[in-house]
């Protein structure tokens, strides 16, 4: 029996329709579990990275950040798994970084022995507002960095990956 020029088109018709979106599924659904080696996993340590504002004068948010910086630290440790901190003080907040104004100037002493992957930053447009009101120049705590802007710079570490807990 022979086929006609039309049967034989729609034969081809019909199997490619269902041929070639079978194929392409197969193809695109094949998962890693259908493999027969299993991969390793990456041998690379994680990082994690996380910024904590401080913008409020208010010492028991200060005291509340100092405890996530201390504990934090810990729960990746045991984890085996690297933690750095970012502290950025803006507004009210900078008082937590001053000589003169820290109520908590101690802990962050003890902090700073017990985390060494912490860093402390100041908003330069805060302190430069905080002496003209003042009328003199405002002294941090040792090892306080500026940066030109706290909510800038917490917005430039964000959209780098690092992660934001408001205390």
């Amino acid at each position: 029996m022979r086929l006609s020029r039309r049967e034989l088109t729609i034969a081809a018709g019909l199997i490619l329709a269902f041929a070639v979106p079978l194929t392409a599924t197969l193809l695109l659904t094949r998962s890693e579990a259908a493999d027969s080696k299993p991969q390793p996993k990456s041998a690379s340590v994680r990082m994690h990275r996380l910024v904590l504002p401080i913008n409020t004068d208010d010492p028991t948010t200060m005291r509340a950040l100092i405890s996530t910086s201390l504990n934090l630290p810990k729960y990746y440790q045991e984890r085996n798994e690297a933690f750095t901190i970012e502290v950025v003080a803006y507004n009210a907040g900078v008082h937590m970084l001053r000589a003169d104004t820290s109520p908590v100037k101690d802990m962050l002493r003890v902090l700073r022995t017990v985390n060494s992957n912490i860093r402390f930053v100041v908003c330069e447009a805060t302190k430069l507002g905080m002496e003209r009101q003042e009328g003199r120049p405002l002294t941090l705590l040792d090892d306080v960095d500026l940066v030109p802007s706290g909510p800038g710079r917490i917005i430039e570490l964000q959209e780098a990956g690092w992660s934001y807990i408001r205390s």
